[in-house]
């Protein structure tokens, strides 16, 4: 028997409505802050970086001791990007989490017509398929949306920002230029910054080509960003990081778009032990893609007992080809291992 992503990844599905419900915060949650549009309207991603680091004569250099403090787990919280960007309701009816709803339509004037078309063409075929389940890492811009947890550890040279999916980590380096010795793209792509006391402004170049989230609409690998993150103090005491970021696509966007994005500490679950672990994409072997006869794609999973299905605890002889199948000791999780007493 056989699943799509919407019904056998229910509960991380409800995960996203949760998180993604978030964008529209309601009056007992705190305001998201407003967007803080560019001083002048820049042609590229360079410009707009280079103003800001000439604007700051290159900003302050901290040490060890001085530089911000953002450790913690983090998780993402109320934002006005995802499909409010690209769709609108002609009804007022509320738009889904994967732009799903009736009389929901494509923005006109946001996305390049050949990319619209291309929105349009995935909307019409549906959001069954999730490139995340082929083991892809969310990469940017979507890793600003994951509703996973993060941790933040800054210091004076580089700042490591790490996404509980996917082992998906950002590296920032301060105060250094792009560098590409591969010459090609990267899932997170290329960043380097500069900190403005404690204001760490990012610039990130060299991305694969992805998407703001599942269902939104496809970017190019000319996508760029600049990133303004800081730390703020709330009047309930309690911390929020926030980032105001302009995407930067000539291929996909008409005109850059500036949004913002804010990150929630998650003290009760540093309380219960969580700890940020190796994500093994071995566990994702049991899914694989279809395509109906409507060209539709589909994430599928292999369940127990079928053909090809790998026990992601137990051994799997695909990788093991040179251990007897049945050697005592080789379970990923011995806890549950009843043959050893």
């Amino acid at each position: 028997m056989k699943f799509t992503v919407m019904q056998s990844a229910l509960a991380c599905g409800l995960l996203y409505i949760a998180v993604l419900a978030q964008a529209q915060p309601p009056g007992s949650r705190v305001p998201l802050p407003d967007v803080v549009q560019p001083p002048k309207r820049f042609a590229t991603s360079t410009e707009h970086y280079q103003y800001l680091y000439d604007y700051h004569d290159g900003g302050t250099v901290h040490t060890y001791e001085s530089v911000p403090k953002w450790e913690g787990l983090w998780a993402a919280d109320a934002n006005n990007s995802g499909n409010q960007l690209f769709l609108e309701s002609t009804n007022g009816t509320p738009i889904g989490p994967f732009g799903e709803g009736e009389n929901i339509n494509i923005k006109k004037g946001v996305l390049t017509p050949e990319y619209e078309a291309a929105f349009q063409y995935r909307r019409d075929l549906g959001v069954d398929y999730d490139r995340l389940t082929s083991c892809e890492p969310a990469g940017m811009p979507r890793w600003l949306l994951e509703p996973y947890v993060r941790d933040f550890f800054n210091t004076p040279t580089q700042s490591l920002w790490t996404n509980d999916l996917g082992n998906d980590t950002r590296r920032i380096y301060i105060n250094q230029e792009h560098k590409n010795i591969d010459g090609t793209h990267y899932a997170a792509g290329d960043s380097v910054g500069f900190w403005v006391d404690d204001m760490l402004i990012v610039h990130t170049v060299d991305i694969y080509p992805g998407d703001y989230f599942r269902g939104t609409p496809p970017t190019s690998n000319q996508f760029e960003t600049v990133e303004i993150w800081r730390m703020e103090t709330l009047n309930n005491g309690t911390h929020r990081l926030v980032n105001n970021v302009t995407f930067y696509d000539a291929l996909s966007l008409v005109n850059p778009i500036t949004v913002v994005y804010t990150f929630r500490p998650q003290p009760e679950l540093e309380a219960a032990g969580f700890r940020m672990r190796y994500w093994e994409c071995a566990q994702n072997d049991n899914t694989y893609l279809t395509i109906d006869a409507d060209g539709k794609p589909s994430t599928q999973y292999r369940l127990p007992g079928e053909a090809g299905y790998a026990d992601p605890r137990g051994i799997d002889t695909r990788r093991n080809p040179d251990l007897p199948p049945d050697l005592v000791g080789q379970e990923k999780s011995p806890i549950f291992n009843d043959a050893v007493q």
